[in-house]
């Protein structure tokens, strides 16, 4: 069944001085073809931006932003399948030696992902599962009943030997411990961020972008989600990279103080308006 799904989003900074900045809030290029409007971010003040493709292939936008108010805003319709996430569950492991080139950075450390420390510990939970795409689950199914979900417990410095200690963070937290146990087992995963609307399921607060991650089996990439745990419909990627280090949606190389964030993912017909809010709302970014 097919949907069509409002996306949209309005972000605002408060810039002491004049700040350069690139923001990955582009739908990912993999979805181009599915875009029925025009997806560009508009700033107010009117700024020149620029786009370019960074090296994980995702679309960046570029700009430098005067003192004062900024806001970041777009709005697009994207055709979706309404198909739940594509599963395979005799997916195979591929050898290390057999990956392509391109793969191999996804087995290694990253900023958020102590590779090298989860070692013995990845293979104690994890190695006596079937390889493969029952193996991936049961690092799922590990990370989604052991960590709780906890807005309050954000922190942008947080790594997956974190999440694993403390045992709480959001959603970008599970996927960083999931990533890391993956790799860990040999089996290349990436750090995902984009849209994911409650739709088929209980309406959970409000709306914000999402994390999950991806898993190299069977020579294609797969969807996972530590958070959730369930196939979900209405995905949207933005970026992908080795961890949310890499697809941060907005990076400031200067001060910019966040003031207020909206997001919005809904069905066509059911999605409100974008709208200037002039009460801040802080909130981490990335």
């Amino acid at each position: 069944m097919t949907m069509l799904i409002r996306l949209g989003y309005d972000i605002q900074f408060n810039l002491p001085c004049d700040v350069a900045m690139v923001a990955l809030l582009n739908v990912h290029p993999s979805r181009a073809q599915d875009l029925l409007e025009p997806d560009e971010v508009q700033t107010e003040p009117p700024l020149q931006v620029t786009s370019y493709v960074d090296t994980f292939g995702n679309r960046c936008a570029r700009f430098v932003a005067p003192a004062g108010r900024l806001r970041l805003s777009s709005t697009t319709l994207i055709r979706d399948s309404g198909e739940p996430d594509a599963m395979n569950l005799e997916a195979r492991e591929c050898a290390v030696g057999d990956l392509p080139n391109e793969v191999l950075s996804y087995l290694l450390n990253s900023r958020y992902c102590e590779v090298d420390r989860f070692s013995s510990i990845a293979l104690d939970l994890f190695g006596a599962v079937k390889p493969g795409w029952a193996r991936v689950k049961a690092v799922c199914d590990w990370v989604n009943a052991r960590v709780r979900f906890d807005y309050s417990q954000a922190r942008p410095t947080k790594s997956a030997l974190d999440v694993f200690t403390e045992r709480v963070g959001v959603c970008r937290d599970f996927q960083h411990l999931a990533v890391t146990f993956c790799r860990a087992l040999n089996i290349p995963a990436r750090y995902a961020t984009g849209y994911l609307g409650d739709f088929g399921v209980p309406v959970t607060g409000p709306m914000d972008f999402s994390a999950w991650f991806e898993v190299y089996l069977e020579n294609r990439w797969w969807t996972f989600d530590a958070r959730h745990n369930v196939p979900r419909i209405g995905r949207v990627l933005i970026a992908t990279g080795r961890d949310a280090s890499d697809v941060a949606l907005t990076t400031s190389f200067g001060q910019a103080d966040l003031c207020h964030f909206f997001v919005v993912t809904e069905e066509e017909g059911n999605s409100p308006a974008i709208e200037p809010v002039l009460e801040p709302a802080p909130r981490i970014t990335s």
